[in-house]
């Protein structure tokens, strides 16, 4: 019985750990990163790969010694300059809070491939940030 009772125990733990993931994304895969005020902000998805359509992402924002940081308020928008006859283009994702604060869920439907900028800007707890960097989708 006691050995039944361990094996199980130990089980559960490691169904645990691959659930938690090392690094705490669960399985996230960094697609593009870079500073927004005084912060590092990281997109990542299942794959590490962006691509055109719908698409699932974490967005996680990070201070400089690597701890995730509730920033509040917080979007992006992924913003492709426009290019001859064809217009510029904005496809903004939708945000949602997730159970970490400093790391939110999105969902974003991006028009084509090629490269865009993510556009990112918070406020809050963490202060007010703005920026961009660039981010190439398949």
């Amino acid at each position: 019985m006691k050995k039944i009772i361990a094996a199980v125990a130990a089980l559960a733990l490691l169904t645990l750990a691959a659930a938690c993931g090392s690094g705490g994304g669960g399985g996230a895969k960094e697609i593009g990163s870079g500073k927004v005020g005084n912060l590092t902000v990281t997109l990542a998805n299942s794959d590490g790969v962006l691509r055109h359509g719908d698409q699932d992402l974490t967005v996680t924002f990070k201070d400089a010694s690597g701890k995730t940081v509730d920033v509040g308020s917080a979007s992006l928008n992924f913003f492709m300059p426009a290019m001859g006859t064809m217009p510029a283009m904005n496809d903004p994702a939708t945000l949602t809070t997730t159970s970490t604060p400093g790391v939110y869920s999105g969902k974003v439907k991006l028009e084509m491939g090629g490269e865009w900028q993510a556009q990112v800007a918070y406020e809050g707890p963490a202060g007010k940030g703005k920026g961009s960097f660039s981010v190439t989708a398949q």
